[in-house]
């Protein structure tokens, strides 16, 4: 393949590569399971530029991208990291994402600040559900891809089995171009054999017993082309036997590659393989101006039609990732849609649409710190960035993950990209006073840097709740906490809200009558209580005839019962659901007063407690969960033995199925994890509160003995 474009400034390791045009720069996401290689990968390519001097590994710990100490730790990727490199002229912007479905919201924002993606794929694993998933997530956008078959050269390895994979999981338009042989890789287009088997590639013709191999590939990659080819001629010139020219195949590649239409497969292992995967980075994937804009708007939502990728035009850059460093302080990736971002100039940040996970909207003008471009550790100083292009900006103090930088004489609006809702509530407490001091700041920089994080402080069960993606993600959490901001926090029972409600109608008394010397206390009220349905409230009602219960002091009745049924009376819940008559009382001239009524209200509650049976109620919710239809039967079983009920089944697309159910809240505190283990990371659901219901007696047993023992 032939270059298409030039001049981005090579890269060194000890200086950021520069791009003065958009031209000049390819945005790159790697994607797939975790341990399927991607951040090896990385290094094969930064190495491979010369941007290292040699490649690390992720089981030592001395990876580019992998260089978070949680990182080290779990030999995994935890984040999104950017690498930059320089190929041909062209600055490649490799975009590295976590494997696993925790870390969701580093990928989601590395496909948002990425024009194309390149799905890695283990020879010794094949491919996931939650890998199929994301393909469809790209078609649906029609997000350019290729597939990179790695670790090709591992003894397990079975390239033909995987690729046979990838094109029934990704569908049509999947085809290799190069396939592994011999410590080397058969270029199908130019039939030539690429020897990496010396240390330094050569080419030559291929084993005369691979051809019968190579013509059968051969044939469905021309097919595949010229299914895209703009030329429709060119179909029926090959099946008239026409030997095609490789230089209008190629051109035609290239072009079905940048649009989405057709889907290469390459192959990479030890020392194989990078250089062929540079060639289609440059040539077959789209520059900036290639990909279309996300929606931007006004601050108030008006549309903004006028923009492109453009350095002259208007400013509008999203900050797709925030990170604290102990020493640097809050680092943002930027991504530049529009304009070009410079140091010292002033912006306009916008963050809307994320206050429910703890992201206040806000509009406030800040001044661009400092412009590197990380490698790593290492943050090496850029000028500026050109739109197209991606930096890191240092020290912003307001500006959060998916906010806004524009021109502050023109404030713009990026649409936010979409978010899972994170489902996995953990409990947490401090450890210590001194923890306790120093929590609240370093749960806001956590919330700041992570929007899969929701961060809620329960007034009611007085506990402070971190909402997470899952187990793993709720590690790292709590890692960072004590490592990075040196907070030690301990996990805690989480306390699901209950109510409580009468089971039946009765009546009570409440009698308030003290003698002290001097003024007294009298109040005597007589209430009828009596359950109200479900969602029914309060109501109070009076029936006081003959002024037995003065009527100043009836409100204060009311307000008596009501402050006895926020603190429950059975187990420390509010009460829900229940009517209360006041029907008879007295009172004293001289000792009856607004708080000897309210005690006497509160009094007459409990004793009305004693009387009927007083039942908890539990939260339900309404839940709905996607799966894979091999799945449907032992979902819609677990959610039944959680006390679940069913309310049916629909197909969502192919394959697919929602399934409804109404489900105690109880039994889903946990359900993130057991989704995805009993779906293979494949399930997805969503919840919502429906009502209150009874909590059963053998259950309620427990928690007023819980609550008792407490």
């Amino acid at each position: 393949m032939a270059d298409k474009t030039a001049g981005a400034t090579a890269g060194a390791a000890g200086r950021a590569p520069a791009a003065d045009l958009p031209e000049m720069v390819r945005n790159v996401v790697l994607v797939g399971h975790s341990g399927a290689g991607k951040t090896t990968l990385v290094e094969a390519l930064l190495a491979a530029t010369g941007t290292i001097s040699r490649t690390g590994r992720v089981e030592d710990g001395t990876t580019v991208s992998d260089f978070d100490e949680v990182e080290v730790r779990q030999q995994r990727s935890v984040n999104l990291t950017l690498a930059p490199l320089v190929h041909n002229g062209i600055k490649i912007n490799l975009l590295d994402t976590p494997g696993y479905a925790d870390f969701v919201g580093d990928l989601r924002a590395g496909l948002r600040a990425a024009d194309a993606a390149l799905f890695v794929v283990s020879a010794t694993e094949g491919i996931d559900g939650l890998t199929k998933l994301l393909w469809e997530e790209c078609a649906s956008v029609s997000m350019p891809r290729a597939v990179v078959i790695t670790k090709i050269d591992h003894q397990r390895a079975d390239f033909d089995a995987v690729l046979t994979s990838c094109q029934s999981a990704f569908g049509d338009g999947v085809a290799p171009l190069y396939l592994p042989h011999d410590g080397g890789l058969i270029a199908l287009l130019s039939q030539r054999f690429i020897d990496y088997s010396g240390g330094t590639p050569a080419v030559c013709d291929p084993s005369p017993d691979t051809l019968d191999t190579i013509e059968q590939y051969r044939g469905m990659l021309i097919e595949g082309i010229i299914q895209e080819s703009e030329d429709e001629s060119l179909m029926d010139r090959y099946l008239s036997g026409e030997e095609i020219d490789p230089k209008v195949l190629i051109e035609d590649l290239e072009k079905a590659v940048a649009r989405g239409g057709f889907y290469p497969v390459l192959a990479s292992g030890t020392g194989i393989g990078a250089q062929e995967l540079l060639e289609i980075i440059t040539q077959g994937f789209p520059s900036p101006p290639e990909h279309p804009l996300p929606e931007v708007t006004t601050i108030d939502g008006g549309p903004v039609r006028d923009l492109a990728c453009d350095p002259d035009g208007p400013l509008v850059a999203e900050v797709v990732k925030t990170t604290s460093d102990p020493y640097v302080g809050r680092i943002s990736l930027v991504r530049v849609f529009s304009g070009t971002l410079r140091p010292d100039m002033t912006v306009h940040v916008s963050g809307h649409g994320l206050a429910d996970r703890g992201h206040e909207d806000h509009d406030v003008d800040e001044r661009i710190g400092t412009l590197s471009s990380p490698l790593g550790k290492t943050q090496r100083f850029a000028g500026k960035c050109v739109a197209g292009d991606i930096t890191a900006v240092a020290k912003l103090s307001r500006a959060e993950t998916g906010d806004t930088l524009s021109d502050k004489e023109r404030p713009l609006l990026m649409r936010s990209w979409t978010m899972p809702d994170p489902l996995l509530p953990v409990a947490i407490r401090a450890k210590s006073k001194a923890d306790e001091d120093k929590l609240s700041q370093a749960l806001a920089r956590l919330v700041a840097e992570d929007p899969t994080l929701r961060l809620e402080n329960n007034a009611e069960t007085r506990q402070l709740v971190l909402w997470c993606m899952g187990e793993a993600h709720a590690d790292v959490l709590l890692d960072r906490l004590a490592k990075r901001y040196g907070v030690e926090v301990e996990r805690v029972d989480l306390r699901v809200p209950l109510r409580e409600t009468f089971g039946g109608r009765c009546q009570a008394m409440g009698r308030n009558v003290k003698q002290t010397g001097g003024h007294g206390q009298y109040a005597i009220c007589h209430l009828e209580v009596e359950p109200l349905p479900s969602g029914g409230g309060f109501e109070f009602v009076d029936k006081i005839v003959g002024g037995v219960v003065p009527r100043q002091f009836i409100p204060s009745v009311e307000k008596g019962v009501r402050t006895q049924m926020e603190r429950g009376v059975l187990a420390g819940y509010p009460m829900v659901d229940v009517k209360v008559t006041l029907y008879d009382g007295k009172a004293h001239s001289v000792d009856s007063s607004d708080m000897a009524f309210q005690i006497a209200g509160s009094l007459a509650l409990k004793e009305a407690a004693g009387k009927v049976a007083t039942l908890l109620l539990e939260p339900v919710d309404e839940i709905s969960v996607l799966v894979d239809d091999d799945y449907v039967g032992s979902v819609m079983s677990d959610l039944s033995s959680r006390r679940g009920r069913v309310l049916g089944t629909e197909p969502v697309g192919a394959g697919r199925t929602l399934v409804r159910a109404e489900v105690p809240e109880l039994e889903i505190t946990r359900y993130a994890i057991d989704l995805r283990s009993m779906s293979h990371g494949t399930g997805a659901f969503q919840r919502t509160f429906l009502r209150y219901e009874p909590l059963p007696g053998h259950l309620a047993d427990k928690v007023v003995s819980a609550q008792h023992d407490d």
